[in-house]
């Protein structure tokens, strides 16, 4: 041992010098006690300086530990509660009565009630009808929208992270905001990821949220199909949802993405640890996923991958609505086949007999390319071992209504499985993915699935309806848009 090499030494020493004086002797033993209680003193000082910064690590690692534990498993305990709202365009009837409040009445109702804050991302604004330089009557909704938020602005904080336009984009609606008091930061996401800022929330007092496919464009509330979440009296929720915001905002002041996000976006909820609350009286798990991966700090699942989960986890059913179906990067510079979800989806159908039905959307904006693909989704049709079904959404326009450009489409982004409900800002197709910044809302109520069976109703509402149209070997856009 270490520790008695000074005191060997000593020793020999001493017996190398032989018998001498008695006064010599005792000179050279009280030698070698002094050194050998050094010795000792300082082994248990050096042990000591060892011993207590690795049990303070241990014990500060452990407490750290249980307290990250502790913070992952927490239960929200406020009284959280969702409802379903929808845009159904004018003349848009349906032979059901699956109704769901106004995606107009419930920004309204948002608006009136805030008292503190109101927190929007969004893509673009047009809430007048300025840029069709028309006069629409369908767009008083969105032009009410407008005065309402103007209004607040001078009451609470408003502050409203949107994508950057283009020179040739209206800005009319901003311009009002920021007059009326609204802070206002546009995010460069052509410079940051080469995408655009797609997606489409609100957070009001830090405890209601709104998260959809409507854009704040008034056709969005009259003229084009919608569907959205509210959370209401979240808090808990409406903090996480809050951290993407912030991202947004931080973006705004910079020309790099970080690397590695600050501890101060990250979350602890996501799909394998979602949040635990109560939503409308029964136990939920929820967890909100954004995109692009670049954008998700640590914690956050990425958007893709919760999709691709979703997917995963269904034993029976899956149905999706979303207005666009490509699996293609079909909006970077250099185009290329991109299958995850596609290859998830046939996956599902094959191994579990998942039964899959998509709801695509066709308008004159519909990209030609989709249709063969979707073609080759719904040829894995066989009554004994394979079930997908894919059929067209068409809104029908009368001779007003087509001169009025980007409306009369269902422009919904969601899925609903026998497990859960996903309601997301994002079309499907690899760009929107990878590039584009977006969010969704995830909801697991297997006990009670009120959200999810709510979900379903609308889907299969619109699936049977004479807007419905079932796609074939020869179905290409001109047919049915």
């Amino acid at each position: 041992m270490k520790s008695d090499i000074p005191y060997q030494k000593m020793v020999d020493v001493e017996l190398s010098r032989g018998e001498t004086h008695l006064g010599s002797q005792k000179h050279y033993r009280c030698l070698i006690i002094l050194t050998c209680l050094t010795t000792i003193l300082l082994i248990l000082l050096s042990l000591q300086t060892l011993l207590v910064p690795m049990a303070t690590s241990s014990s500060s690692s452990s407490s750290s530990g249980q307290q990250e534990h502790l913070l992952i498993r927490e239960t929200c305990t406020d009284p959280c509660r969702i409802v379903l709202v929808e845009s159904i365009p004018e003349g848009l009837v349906f032979n059901s009565s699956t109704t769901h409040q106004s995606i107009y009445e419930a920004w309204l109702n948002l608006i009136s009630g805030a008292q503190t804050s109101l927190d929007i991302a969004s893509f673009y604004w047009t809430l007048t009808n300025n840029d069709t330089q028309t006069h629409e009557a369908t767009a008083n909704q969105g032009e009410q929208i407008l005065e309402e938020l103007g209004q607040l602005s001078g009451r609470v904080s408003v502050r409203i992270a949107i994508d950057k336009p283009s020179e040739k984009k209206p800005m009319g609606d901003i311009k009002f905001l920021t007059d009326s008091g609204a802070d206002v930061r546009m995010v460069n996401m052509r410079e940051l990821t080469t995408g655009v800022l797609h997606t489409k929330f609100w957070i009001v007092d830090k405890k209601h949220i709104y998260i959809g496919s409507a854009n704040m464009d008034w056709r969005s509330l009259t003229q084009v199909k919608e569907l959205g979440a509210i959370v209401y009296d979240c808090s808990c929720l409406a903090e996480d949802l809050g951290k993407i915001f912030e991202a947004y905002w931080y973006l705004n002041q910079t020309t790099t993405v970080p690397a590695h996000w600050p501890k101060n976006y990250s979350t602890v909820y996501n799909k394998d640890t979602p949040m635990q609350l109560s939503l409308n009286g029964t136990d939920a798990s929820v967890y909100l996923s954004s995109s692009p991966p670049s954008l998700c700090a640590e914690g956050r699942t990425p958007d893709l991958q919760s999709i691709l989960s979703v997917i995963a986890d269904a034993q029976q059913f899956i149905y999706i609505a979303v207005m666009d179906y490509l699996p293609t990067m079909e909006y970077s510079s250099h185009k290329r086949y991109w299958a995850d979800i596609d290859t998830q989806l046939r996956s599902a159908a094959y191994e579990r007999n998942v039964r899959v039905r998509l709801l695509i959307s066709c308008w004159e904006n519909t990209n030609p390319i989709m249709f063969p693909f979707l073609r080759s989704l719904a040829s894995l049709q066989d009554k004994s071992t394979l079930d997908i079904q894919v059929r067209i959404f068409t809104v029908p326009a009368n001779p007003r209504q087509k001169h009025i450009p980007y409306a009369r489409v269902n422009h919904n982004k969601y899925m609903v499985t026998d497990k859960v409900a996903y309601i997301g800002t994002s079309n499907w197709s690899g760009d929107y993915f990878v590039n584009t910044a977006g969010s969704a809302l995830v909801v697991n109520q297997t006990t009670s699935p009120t959200v999810q069976e709510q979900l379903q109703a609308v889907f299969e509402r619109d699936w049977d309806s004479p807007y419905s149209t079932d796609i074939n070997h020869r179905t290409n856009r001109k047919d049915v848009c």
